[in-house]
């Protein structure tokens, strides 16, 4: 797992890997801005008018957006995933195991239905878990962690499977080795905490999750860990 990790820092300036980063940076700034008109237009209704109401409401919209942003970055990045999963798994694969046949594995409808479905039910519970922010923030952000946890580590991994087998055959290999992919999860959810490195997880984790898999893969077929390339 931390194999996994330093592999993708290294490869983080790869040219294959600018564009993703570009589209993960670019959706990211959609989300937001339609984040702000929505709070701006929920504040504007509320508070009506000009005074010392509307600037206070003003000012708590403006915190509202921040929140929601930070909030809902997971499930809103899930459901963006198809963006930047498939050409990073495979410039991961190219580069470390140029051996791999061409990736034919669920199709682009399955996994489609399968990143969008599960990002709604990743925004549900996220949501579902707001209020804790509000009247118990300690335990708004641990839940928010363990939260963003599953999600990254369970989509990210299973996106990543998919690309060289059925959405079902996925989940298996997933929970084959549960572990890791929640210890790599986590490590992710924490770096989605953080404003301007959360850009970096779809990236990252995408790359992160490749080589889990098909470190997983090797090691299963050969009895012992791979030997990486540099």
């Amino acid at each position: 797992m931390i194999a996994a990790c330093l592999l993708s820092l290294r490869q983080l300036a790869d040219p294959a890997f600018l564009g993703p980063l570009a589209k993960s940076f670019g959706a990211a700034l959609l989300a937001f801005l339609g984040l702000a008109a929505l709070a701006a237009w929920a504040v504007a209704g509320a508070a009506g008018g000009d005074g010392w109401l509307a600037g206070i409401a003003g000012a708590l919209g403006g915190l509202l957006v921040l929140v929601l942003a930070i909030w809902l970055f997971v499930p809103v990045m899930l459901a963006l995933s198809g963006l930047f999963l498939d050409p990073v798994a495979a410039a991961v694969e190219r580069r470390y195991y140029p051996h791999l046949p061409p990736a034919l594995g669920a199709s682009l409808m399955a996994q489609t239905r399968f990143n969008i479905g599960f990002a709604l039910k990743t925004g549900v519970v996220t949501l579902a878990a707001l209020p804790l922010l509000a009247f118990a923030p300690p335990f708004g952000a641990v839940a928010l962690w363990l939260i963003s946890t599953i999600a990254l580590g369970h989509g990210l991994f299973e996106g990543v499977a998919q690309r060289r087998m059925p959405v079902d055959a996925a989940r298996v290999e997933r929970r084959r080795r549960e572990a890791p992919v929640l210890v790599l999860g986590a490590l992710l959810a924490a770096l989605s905490l953080v404003p301007g490195l959360n850009l970096l997880v779809p990236v990252l984790g995408t790359a992160a999750m490749t080589h889990l898999l098909h470190r997983g893969q090797e090691r299963s077929a050969a009895g012992t860990a791979p030997q990486f390339r540099s």
